[in-house]
């Protein structure tokens, strides 16, 4: 189990989150108003309780359709929970996820300074780690260019290395340690044990790949159908999660 001697740093209390989806109806039926589009509510998170304490780094693993991404996003603020709570505890978080907080109309370097300063940093902040950035991302006069003309392998360089060198006290990584070219993910993921290798870090990482998940880990949360399922040290969760899975 995780390390509940120290201080924590999340809390999750009895998460839930609901979509509401609509059912599929006919163009012509909802421009005449001949009928209502019938709603139904998908609950995504449900009654997720867990504690994190300062310096664990979380895997958490789940199908498709688990729960886990929905998760990362509440905790970092950009779902807001229909019930429960979490409480980071006065910790800064970011969320470093494929196709989340860039602007697309606008440029890597400007993405750098929009990106950082949502994450609480000033823009002198920004501007005195840019540098460092771009050196990391390795976009070349890409970094120049609008992030829509970007592969989702460019995309991710760039949101690692913001996430990365600026250091939030809370990071949340949603399955990006696998993008990008071979030489990209070796920087990457030795660039996340240097920042794990510091006490006062907090990671929670989505991932499918259990053998990083457990190089990495400290313990594993596993998501089912949007509650958990089984929670503990990576010995114990990861090979009951690839006897279900296999």
């Amino acid at each position: 189990m995780v390390n509940m001697d120290r201080e924590i740093a999340l809390d999750v209390k009895d998460l839930r989150i609901r979509y509401r989806c609509l059912q599929s109806f006919s163009i012509k039926s909802s421009l005449l108003k001949l009928k209502k589009a019938d709603a139904r509510v998908f609950e995504a998170v449900r009654g997720v309780t867990f504690s994190v304490p300062r310096g664990e780094i979380l895997g958490i693993v789940g199908q498709n359709g688990s729960g886990k991404s929905t998760m990362l996003r509440a905790i970092a603020g950009i779902f807001s929970p229909d019930e429960g709570s979490i409480d980071l505890h006065g910790h800064s978080v970011s969320l470093l996820s494929i196709g989340v907080g860039f602007q697309r109309s606008l440029t890597g370097r400007e993405n750098i300074i929009l990106s950082g300063m949502l994450l609480g940093f000033s823009e002198r902040q920004v501007r005195e780690k840019m540098d460092e950035i771009i050196k990391f991302a390795s976009l070349g006069d890409f970094i120049d260019m609008p992030v829509r003309t970007y592969s989702s392998g460019m995309h991710s360089k760039l949101a690692f290395s913001i996430t990365a060198i600026l250091e939030s006290d809370i990071m949340l990584i949603d399955e990006v340690l696998s993008v990008g070219d071979a030489k990209f993910r070796k920087k990457s993921y030795k660039k996340m044990e240097q920042l794990i290798t510091q006490e006062d870090r907090t990671v929670l990482i989505v991932s499918h790949n259990t053998d990083t998940l457990q190089k990495l880990c400290t313990s594993v949360l596993w998501l089912h159908d949007g509650q958990v399922r089984m929670i503990g040290k990576p010995e114990d969760v990861l090979p009951a999660y690839d006897e279900f899975m296999s």
